[in-house]
Formats: structure tokens, C-alpha cells, sequence
């Protein structure tokens, strides 16, 4: 069938929500945490060369960057059309080329002409080197975006911290270039060292972490939910971790040509005030923040938090539908949604958090809603006596329900005007 007829049929169908199919990556340089759900024989599905399956992409129209193996649609989310007869897919892509704010919204697509962001877990069992992803000045430079990005820990996929649960972020207050460019000059020497003048801290389950561009860190080993601009810019600027050699053209990834082994260039990618900052988790950690008076949310039936709140490039929050209620969830924005707890119905679908996940398989736990719906209103019923749906929701740019000041504790919370 027609890519665009498809697409049609496909949001008729769910009245403005469409299912998404799991979109699986590997990381050649990561050991997968295996709390993503796959099946134990699946984690290396794409072969032992491209290495281990530790991230799932939600919403993405975002193609991994993952060298020359890199499978076409590799992170790309497809939706999925079942008329009874036979099952299709069209990427979600296509699908918003396609109908444009049909989907994502008239502003949104006004604005970006894309859907210009995307959500993943990412499920490694160790720490990942300190890295940068560059802003856009410096990405534009190799035709891509500047990345920021955040974290959530979700409870519900850390039953464990993996092999080192903290996050450098950063550099100490008082670290100076001269420093940070002798690191960097002895990266194929072994061990640069670089985290010796950073600072770990501690990740909590049910918190998160604000990362703008142009700030090192190394995440820890917590599942990450993490919400992101489109963009898989990123260079990595530690040689070491564990036991682990990281290969010196990952330093220079997504460097201009006429500039690699020009470490000066590096010291322009930093943001150099953002990665000094002495009050650094003061600004950039996030704990929950409830949408509205908590009494009031749970009388309806829900509790609805702000999970990801401090960038205007996307946004994200937690649901949560009480055992028993039925609710209408109105929001002025196009949304992704993950299952992470419980079942139930969502709309016309049937929705279920599973336990594991075959590659290649569907599941009934992803899906994404356009902004006519989100905006009339979801209706979500829970059915169990016993266990509460969670679902985690990301949003694109300038989310209309958001007041970032009002978030961070500034005034009142409430809908910008």
C-alpha cells in the first residue's frame, strides 16, 4: 500500500494514536545492562561484531549513527497498520512527511518542518566514557544538530545499579584548558585521565539530570529514559573506562575534516561556564514535579509529574492512572508514550507493559499520539484491583503546558500564557 494512504488509515484507525514497533541499537563500545526487557538470547541479534543491544529509541525519526554496519532504518521508529488481514509498517518519518501537523501539530511542524526529537532507554552495565555532544554552531559544521538531552531513572527498570551507578559531569570549579588540553593530547597514550578533574555523583531512581550541549559527562549505569533533540552528535573525550580502550577516532567523531588533530578545536566545543558551574546540581538535577495539587490529581483517578523540565527542545513526564479509574489526560502538545508498569486501555488500543520482548517482535506498549487527540483528550482505563499503569510521555520543542520558570520553583506552576 501507498506510504501516504497508509499513514491515513493508520491514525483513522486510532483516532490520532498509532502504534510504534520497538526500535532496537547497539553500541559496539557498550555491555548491555540487560534491563530493557529483551530476551537473554537476543542481545546480540545483529551479530557480536556490531556489539550488544542496550538502547530501545521511542519516537524517533533520528537514524543511529553507528558506523559503515549501520543498518538502514536502524533507530527509526515504524508504524504499524493491522486492518484484519494483513500487517504493515511505514516509518513514523515517512508518516509525518506525509500528513505534517496532522501528526505532530501545525506549530511544531511550522517551526522544525520534523519531529525534532526522540526518547530511548539506555541500558549499559557500565559507565560510558566522559563525553560532549556539541552545540549547533560546531555541529553545523559536519551538517548535523546540536544535541541536548536529559535523564530519568525510572524505578520500574532498575532493580539493579549495574557496575557503577554515578554520573561525571563536568569539570571541578577551578580547572583550567591547560589541564583539560593535556588530557586530551594524551588520549593514545592509555589512561588520559580526564575524570580525575571531574565530579561523580550519585544517581537516584525516580530523579533526573538536565544536559545542554557542550557538557562533559560520562553517564552511569542506572536504565535511562532519556529524551533528546534529534541529533546523535558526540565526541568522546575519554580514553579509558574500566577496563575498556576507546578508539582514539571517537574522540574526533563529528569533527570537521580540516580540523581533526586540532585539540584547540575540542577546547571550542566545551562550554566552558555550563562544566565549571559550582552550584552544578543545584541547576541541572531534577526531581518529579506534579503537574497540579497532588490530592487533586489522585481524587481524578491520576498522578501526573514533570519529569523532564529545564530545556525547551522537548520535555517529558510521568503518568500514572490508579487501580480501578478510568481518566481523560488532555495535553496541548503531540506526545510519544512508553509503557513502563501495569494494563489497560488507551484509547481504542489495548495497552500492557510486557515482561520480555523478542527481536523483531511487536508489543502493545509504545505508541504515539497526535496533537488533535492529545488535545481532545486520552482516555486511559485501568482494569486491575491492584496495579497502577505508568507510562513516561515525550513531548517536542515549547511544550504549551509547560512554564519552565514555574517548574523550577520560581513562581507558581502553571501552563504558559
Amino acid at each position: 500500500m501507498e506510504a501516504g494512504r497508509l499513514s491515513e488509515l493508520a491514525l483513522e484507525q486510532g483516532k490520532g494514536i498509532v502504534r510504534l514497533a520497538p526500535a532496537w541499537v547497539p553500541r559496539s563500545f557498550c555491555v548491555p545492562g540487560r534491563r530493557i526487557k529483551l530476551h537473554p538470547d537476543d542481545y546480540y541479534a545483529l551479530g557480536g561484531d556490531r556489539g550488544g543491544i542496550d538502547e530501545r529509541w521511542f519516537s524517533s525519526t533520528t537514524p543511529a549513527d553507528n558506523g559503515p554496519k549501520t543498518s538502514p532504518d536502524e533507530g527509526l521508529s515504524f508504524i504499524v497498520f493491522d486492518d484484519g488481514v494483513k500487517t504493515e509498517k511505514i516509518l513514523l518519518r515517512d508518516a509525518i512527511t506525509h500528513m505534517k501537523g496532522q501528526i505532530i501539530g501545525d506549530r511544531i511542524w511550522g517551526e522544525h518542518g520534523r519531529w525534532p526529537m526522540y526518547s530511548k532507554f539506555f541500558d549499559n552495565k557500565g559507565a560510558l566514557p566522559h563525553h560532549v555532544h556539541h552545540r549547533d554552531e560546531h555541529a553545523a559544521r559536519v551538517g548535523q544538530l546540536g544535541k541536548p538531552e536529559a535523564y530519568f531513572f525510572p524505578v520500574q527498570v532498575n532493580n539493579y545499579g549495574g557496575d557503577f551507578p554515578y554520573t561525571f559531569f563536568g569539570f571541578e570549579p577551578g580547572t583550567t584548558k591547560a589541564q583539560v588540553r593535556e588530557c586530551l593530547a594524551n588520549f593514545a597514550k592509555g589512561d588520559n585521565k580526564i575524570t580525575n578533574i571531574s565530579k561523580a555523583y550519585r544517581l537516584e531512581p525516580g530523579t533526573g539530570w538536565d544536559v545542554p550541549p557542550g557538557i562533559l559527562h560520562a553517564p552511569g549505569s542506572l536504565c535511562t529514559y532519556e529524551p533528546q533533540k534529534a541529533s546523535d552528535v558526540f565526541g568522546m573525550f575519554q580514553s579509558l573506562t574500566g577496563d575498556q580502550i576507546v578508539p582514539e577516532n571517537l574522540l574526533w567523531k563529528d569533527t570537521p575534516p580540516d580540523k581533526i588533530g586540532d585539540i584547540d578545536y575540542l577546547l571550542e566545543v566545551i562550554h566552558w561556564d555550563l562544566n565549571l558551574d559550582p552550584d552544578f546540581a543545584k541547576h541541572r538535577l531534577m526531581r518529579p514535579k506534579p503537574v497540579k495539587p497532588l490530592e487533586e490529581m489522585k481524587s481524578e483517578g491520576y498522578i501526573d509529574n514533570w519529569i523532564c523540565y529545564k530545556s525547551t527542545a522537548f520535555s517529558a513526564k510521568e503518568l500514572t492512572v490508579l487501580p480501578g479509574r478510568t481518566v481523560i489526560i488532555r495535553d496541548r502538545a503531540a506526545y510519544g508514550m512508553i509503557m513502563m508498569q501495569g494494563h489497560g486501555r488507551m484509547g481504542v488500543w489495548d495497552i500492557e507493559t510486557p515482561t520480555m520482548i523478542r527481536f523483531g517482535q511487536m508489543t502493545n506498549d509504545e505508541c504515539f499520539v497526535n496533537e488533535a487527540a492529545a488535545r481532545e483528550g486520552v482516555k486511559i482505563t485501568n482494569p486491575s484491583t491492584a496495579d497502577p499503569i505508568v507510562m513516561l510521555k515525550h513531548f517536542g520543542p515549547g511544550n504549551p503546558d509547560l512554564d519552565i520558570q514555574a517548574v523550577d520553583g520560581t513562581r507558581a506552576i502553571g501552563p504558559r500564557e
